[in-house]
């Protein structure tokens, strides 16, 4: 596919299979890394901008619900990715939402304990981190969260790319994706 046929084709609401698994930053005490549980809708719109709700569970099943993620913004196509013939280098940009709802009391009574300046943590109740100093997200005061990605679609899914599989964030040109994560199917 061209870049304007994969711009085209992307245009809608994408979601996940199932329970997805990646590796977290965080280690367990053995040194491990921690799983991380999620789902993924993702909604792609003419002029570039793109919404992603990430729904995180405590379990690979999906059914202990425990913080959702609403990231707002727009895409900046790089060019073609070396993955497979059609893959396009992405960049997201968090620039126009960026919230967080804990779904779980003890997410709520966490991010109380680490996060200032923001209204008491509640089950169910959405606050913006957009340009705001997030501790548990590693976001400083003022800095607009951005990744460095790629999108490839192939017989009717929506592919990103793989998390590496040490916990680094895609935060740098280096660590853009090498490898395809589990697709989203159109919703």
């Amino acid at each position: 596919m061209t870049l304007e046929q994969v711009k085209q084709t992307s245009i809608g609401t994408w979601q996940s299979l199932a329970p997805e698994i990646r590796p977290s930053a965080q280690k367990n005490a053995d040194g491990t890394l921690k799983p991380f549980y999620l789902t993924r809708e993702f909604t792609y719109a003419a002029g570039d901008k793109f919404e992603l709700i990430v729904t995180n569970f405590a379990d690979p099943y999906g059914k202990v619900p425990l913080m959702k993620m609403t990231i707002k913004g727009h895409i900046t196509w790089q060019g073609p990715h070396q993955i497979a013939a059609g893959a396009q280098k992405v960049d997201f940009f968090a620039d126009e939402a960026y919230s967080v709802t804990p779904l779980n009391p003890a997410v709520a009574t966490s991010l109380n304990q680490y996060t200032k300046g923001f209204d008491n943590w509640e089950v169910n109740h959405e606050q913006s981190i957009l340009g705001k100093a997030f501790a548990p997200f590693g976001l400083s005061e003022g800095q607009i969260f951005k990744e460095f990605d790629l999108i490839y679609i192939q017989s009717g899914l929506l592919f990103w790319g793989a998390r590496n599989i040490d916990g680094r964030g895609f935060d740098t040109e280096e660590n853009r994706p090498t490898n395809l994560q589990i697709p989203m199917v159109r919703k």
